[in-house]
């Protein structure tokens, strides 16, 4: 996913798009990482890598009803908020909170990272988000969550063993501390948290104590990582996780954005993971500059394959980067009525509503270009850039046209309309990012939505300002999501392209 040159650099973000609050663990000469999911199912992605730049995603932790339950009444940045992902005794444990009604904290299980993880084992007695999971030298099982407070808890069974106690809320004055994680280095217990909220203000503090209960003491630099009052490319910098490599070094994930044009800076692409080196100094950890490009690690590096720019959907299942929004119920798609195509059935009746039949990948790049060929013979739909209900882009073809819509919050809009051939059609999305030179209220992105033709001709009908579907003006925590999507009867899609590209407005 991420590209190491040969000049000894990587690139951040590591792992592109709408990935935050990463989890790491090692095993072996194997990493394995996981992020939160929202509204969108299958639920936390996962990914290998050998080398802690290069990641693939093996698949989604939760890929089944039985193990996930979004209701349409949730609304969108509510779901599956960060889990912890962690090895011990010879299995994988995950543990997450839905915070969905009918949800609440779960622990799953696996042998195999890449699946079948084990029907959710719900744990009650935790109420807060965030959870992490840490095992003392006894074998005793200790719980931390936002707050920040602990209980312990068996993982197997869900019950917690005690009442819970806050241990260490961060910086005096800092709001929301959250993301813990514990971890036993050398003699000390330490507790790293996120503190400042998951906005500009975000940090990485941590404190340490003699038992995975306290008393813990603060890091006299804390916070330890911050890019808050900064002009840096990367910023939002926090919820981070720690991670051992082979060779003994110490590194850290988290979270960031990267935000473009002018004031106040909008971001896009949702929180993604960063990667970056730690040193430890007089007992403490030491972060590095976080920059993006990055002085590679010593050790060999390990690229894996680029996805292919098309799926043909001649695969029996979808790839694990696709993605729908709360449910994907299996009457409203399909691979196999058409081979070669994939069918979507409408439910929703478009993309306002909260059980649309939405099938989207994330966005990665700034700039990208995406395509489809679309058979709306029986029906309306078409392909959208998505952030949520209130806040979405779409072309869309049916009953013999072509529209392009847009709605940030309570406006919508029809921007162009355009008769359509009485054959399967080509429809286009291109993401221009903007350039570098700044004034105050340029867009971070222009979108061109359009129709193209068999010789690659693009028709553009609309471009539209790309900051309304940002974090800033949306709100919530997650980023664009581009798919295919039924308002209408059957839909049918013969293939779906996704390419980076360099391009400019």
């Amino acid at each position: 996913m991420n590209t190491t040159s040969l000049t000894g650099v990587f690139t951040n973000p590591v792992i592109a798009g709408m990935h935050p609050d990463p989890s790491i663990c090692r095993v072996g000469e194997d990493y394995y990482l996981a992020c939160s999911s929202f509204e969108y199912f299958p639920g936390v992605p996962l990914f290998h890598s050998r080398d802690l730049m290069h990641w693939e995603q093996i698949g989604n932790v939760l890929d089944r009803p039985s193990q996930l339950f979004l209701p349409t009444t949730m609304p969108s940045s509510a779901g599956v908020y960060a889990p912890t992902l962690r090895h011990y005794d010879g299995r994988f444990w995950l543990i997450t909170t839905n915070v969905a009604d009918g949800g609440g904290t779960m622990v799953f299980t696996a042998a195999d990272p890449a699946g079948p993880w084990s029907d959710p084992i719900r744990v009650p007695g935790v109420g807060g988000i965030d959870p992490d999971l840490a095992w003392d030298a006894e074998g005793r099982c200790w719980c931390t969550y936002a707050g920040i407070e602990q209980v312990r808890i068996d993982p197997e069974t869900g019950q917690t063993l005690g009442q819970p106690r806050r241990l260490w809320s961060g910086n005096p004055g800092a709001q929301a501390p959250e993301a813990p994680h514990l971890y036993q280095i050398g003699a000390w217990w330490y507790l790293l948290i996120a503190e400042g909220g998951t906005e500009r203000g975000h940090a990485v503090s941590i404190a340490r104590g003699p038992a995975p209960d306290g008393p813990f003491e603060p890091c006299p630099a804390n916070p330890i990582l911050t890019h808050r009052g900064t002009n840096r490319p990367i910023q939002n910098t926090g919820h981070a996780d720690l991670v051992q490599a082979v060779d003994g070094s110490w590194w850290m994930v988290l979270l960031g954005v990267r935000p473009g044009g002018g004031t106040p800076g909008w971001h896009v692409l949702g929180r993604e993971t960063f990667l970056t080196p730690v040193s430890w100094v007089d007992g403490w950890p030491v972060v590095g500059d976080l920059t993006p490009v990055m002085a590679a690690p010593s050790w060999p590096a390990h690229p894996v394959s680029a996805p292919a720019a098309r799926d043909d959907f001649d695969s029996p299942q979808l790839g694990p980067c696709w993605i729908s929004v709360r449910s994907r119920s299996e009457e409203h798609w399909s691979l196999t009525d058409r081979p070669g195509w994939l069918m979507l059935r409408a439910r929703g009746k478009s993309l306002d509503d909260t059980d649309v039949m939405f099938v989207g990948r994330r966005q990665q790049h700034l700039s990208c270009r995406v395509r489809t060929l679309v058979d709306a013979a029986e029906g309306v739909g078409g392909l959208a850039v998505r952030l949520d209900e209130s806040h979405h882009y779409e072309i869309e073809a049916g009953d013999g046209r072509v529209r392009v819509m847009a709605r940030a919050s309570s406006l919508r809009s029809t921007l162009a309309t355009r008769q359509a051939p009485d054959e399967p059609i080509r429809l286009r999305i291109d993401v221009l990012a903007s350039s570098d030179s700044w004034s105050p209220c340029r867009e971070p992105d222009l979108l061109q939505m359009g129709i193209e033709r068999a010789d690659g001709t693009f028709d553009m009908l609309a471009q539209i300002d790309g900051r309304y579907l940002s974090t800033e003006v949306a709100g919530g925590f997650t980023g664009r999501v581009i798919g295919m999507y039924a308002a209408a009867g059957t839909i049918a899609f013969d293939w779906f392209d996704y390419e980076p590209a360099i391009l400019a407005p």
